[in-house]
């Protein structure tokens, strides 16, 4: 048998199991299905009625005492007493209120009310994000909180334009609120975008730039160019250090190494994403530049992104023969980075862009073109003369 302190804390445990506090919290509709809750308190043994009554009362007493819920009594009949005896057997509670009142705990107590704020004030999108995962707000005060489900409410892909996410003016937020709150921010995003936040990374995804100092995957594809194959090396070191190569290979993931051909007299730079500001530097006006991205809305933004910086480069397989001949590897596109095709596309690519949007599976992602048709154009783009 267990005693109101007993089963107190193990509604406590029950608490903190996300999916308990998601199917409890917001079962809506449903609710019939997830209430009341029944928490069984067990019958004492026969054995313990018999050589300690006192024992017996003492259980009694405690379950008389409790003033949460429904407590289900029965009349049980025991041979060491003189008839049957009403013996608490059910704790029921038919509402999270009634919950939270038998965990009877200070801190719980502050995150239910917490949570009814945010499915008070929030959009219910958010809500099971918010009774899930905890850790996103639990250390934050619940205004800014709030603040942070309207701005995420407010953002669209490649809303930025290219500025600092310090510089957006939305839903009231100071300059330093996506310092502290980018986690839930993207997070947030997250739910309203199919986890493409998290993908692309926050201000690649706004289209922001990038204030902090991105570390790139530089490869040197010659073998003798650089003192190590493979080494991190910061954007805002490339754009004042020259590469000692012809050639430079951008390529968007750094997920695609594995397919990349070892090539004469060629650096390739991995990872970029969104964070091409490190193009505009003036010594690769001098190489012949390539370009590999995703075929998408995204990579084709990458693309544009970087050829305003370098009108000379040259786009390796983003074109549309690359896409129809590989569309059995293609997939949904979650999130179009935006309707209109960027300016400094060509014709082909723009009628690229419209065509993926169109596409219910719009998305062929570096990773999944097959090894030989890498080598192939790499090799046939660096046959090309140097400038």
């Amino acid at each position: 048998m267990k005693s109101p302190s007993e089963l107190a804390h193990k509604l406590k445990r029950q608490w903190e199991s996300p999916a308990t506090r998601e199917e409890r919290l917001l079962c809506g509709e449903s609710s019939a299905n997830v209430w009341p809750v029944c928490v069984s308190i067990g019958r004492p043994r026969p054995g313990l009625v018999a050589s300690d009554l006192d024992a017996l009362k003492r259980h009694v007493e405690r379950w008389r005492n409790v003033r949460v819920g429904e407590v289900v009594w029965q009349s049980i009949a025991y041979r060491a007493t003189a008839g049957p005896v009403e013996i608490p057997v059910q704790w029921m509670l038919r509402r999270p209120t009634e919950w939270i009142e038998a965990v009877d705990d200070r801190v719980i107590r502050a995150e239910f009310e917490a949570m009814a704020t945010f499915a008070e004030q929030t959009d219910p999108l958010f809500h099971s994000l918010f009774v899930r995962k905890r850790s996103l707000w639990r250390e934050k005060p619940i205004a800014e909180v709030l603040q942070a489900a309207r701005l995420a409410m407010e953002l669209e892909p490649g809303c930025a334009n290219g500025r600092p996410l310090r510089t957006l003016s939305l839903a009231g937020i100071d300059t330093k609120f996506f310092e502290r709150n980018a986690r839930l921010v993207t997070s947030l995003l997250d739910v309203r975008f199919d986890g493409e936040v998290s993908r692309m990374g926050l201000e690649p995804f706004l289209g922001a730039f990038a204030e902090g100092d991105h570390w790139l995957l530089v490869v040197d594809l010659d073998g003798g160019l650089l003192s190590f194959q493979r080494q991190r090396v910061r954007g805002s070191e490339l754009l004042v250090t020259p590469l000692p190569a012809a050639r430079i290979l951008i390529v968007e993931n750094e997920s695609c190494l594995h397919q990349l051909p070892a090539l004469a007299d060629t650096i390739a730079v991995l990872g970029a994403g969104f964070d091409l500001s490190w193009t505009s530097a003036p010594w690769l006006k001098e190489k012949r530049v390539g370009y590999w991205g995703d075929i998408d809305t995204w990579g084709l933004q990458f693309l544009a992104r970087a050829r305003s910086f370098v009108p000379h480069l040259q786009a390796l397989m983003m074109t549309p023969d690359v896409f129809a001949l590989h569309a059995g590897s293609a997939v949904n596109e979650p999130v179009i980075a935006g309707i209109d095709p960027p300016a400094e596309l060509s014709d082909a690519e723009r009628s690229l862009y419209a065509g993926l949007i169109q596409d219910p599976r719009g998305r062929l992602e570096q990773e999944f073109l097959p090894m030989d048709c890498v080598h192939a154009a790499i090799s046939e783009w660096a046959r090309m003369p140097c400038r």
